[in-house]
């Protein structure tokens, strides 16, 4: 790395990476919302831009929605990466584009898909993968001819989401975490309601990610929750101050 290297781009704390716009809102959107009125800075990458939908007049009125959506959780920036809808699979292409926008933001921490939706897109399950590989594409030196140059960047964490109406509990990992959004629901809310495409034909939706979140935050004793997994365990400093954070 050249030490004269001068980024561009105001570094991101934290980056969510969905399949398609909406995705990070039912899954965090939260979590993102309370980071940014914690005063961190709040990312989401969106791999497609989650067109021909039938209700929508294309990807102009998806990215108008996307854009209202991350106004009302506060996010900073919001990146589409154009990767084809429908047609989403894990490849070196979509691995290294997300891994650029890893390399220019430098988030410390990275949330994205867990785990497959049954009866849902299968752009989220090759989301997973893409998000995966792009974490370890983001530290590998020598290979500046794929990154144009931008500085390898090594991710602290990487935590799983999972969409609000799916189990809590992601089979074959231990470390769940539940993140209290009771004062952010409405927020997360707000946004998901901006996708009128989407979503103003299926009016249950709203209820069902309301009634998870009140579910999972019951579960942790707050009013409402989203719950997180560590791929690998998370290590704790002061025990009591964590355990005893109520």
């Amino acid at each position: 790395m050249s030490e004269a290297f001068e980024y561009e781009d105001e570094p991101l704390d934290v980056i969510a990476v969905g399949a398609h716009p909406d995705d990070a809102e039912i899954a965090c959107g939260g979590t993102l919302a309370k980071l940014a009125a914690q005063g961190y800075r709040v990312g989401i990458v969106d791999l497609t831009d989650g067109e021909p939908t039938p209700n929508s007049s294309g990807p102009d009125q998806r990215l108008r929605e996307a854009g209202d959506a991350a106004d009302a959780l506060g996010i900073h920036k919001r990146i589409n990466l154009c990767l084809p809808n429908r047609r989403l699979f894990d490849g070196l292409e979509a691995r290294v584009a997300l891994a650029r926008e890893f390399r220019r933001f430098r988030p410390s921490l990275v949330l994205g898909f867990g785990e497959k939706t049954p009866m849902a897109s299968p752009d989220h399950w090759q989301a997973m993968q893409i998000t995966d590989a792009a974490i370890f594409y983001s530290r590998l030196t020598k290979w500046d001819d794929y990154f144009e140059n931008l500085p390898v960047h090594s991710i602290s964490r990487h935590l799983y989401f999972r969409f609000a109406h799916e189990p809590d509990v992601l089979p074959g990992h231990a470390s769940h975490i539940t993140v209290d959004i009771s004062d952010t629901l409405e927020q997360k809310i707000e946004a998901i309601a901006c996708y009128e495409s989407q979503f103003a034909h299926r009016p249950l939706t709203e209820e069902r990610v309301r009634a998870a979140a009140l579910i999972s935050g019951q579960a942790a004793g707050v009013r409402a929750g989203e719950v997180f997994v560590a791929p690998r365990p998370i290590i704790v400093d002061d025990l009591m101050n964590t355990v005893l954070l109520r």
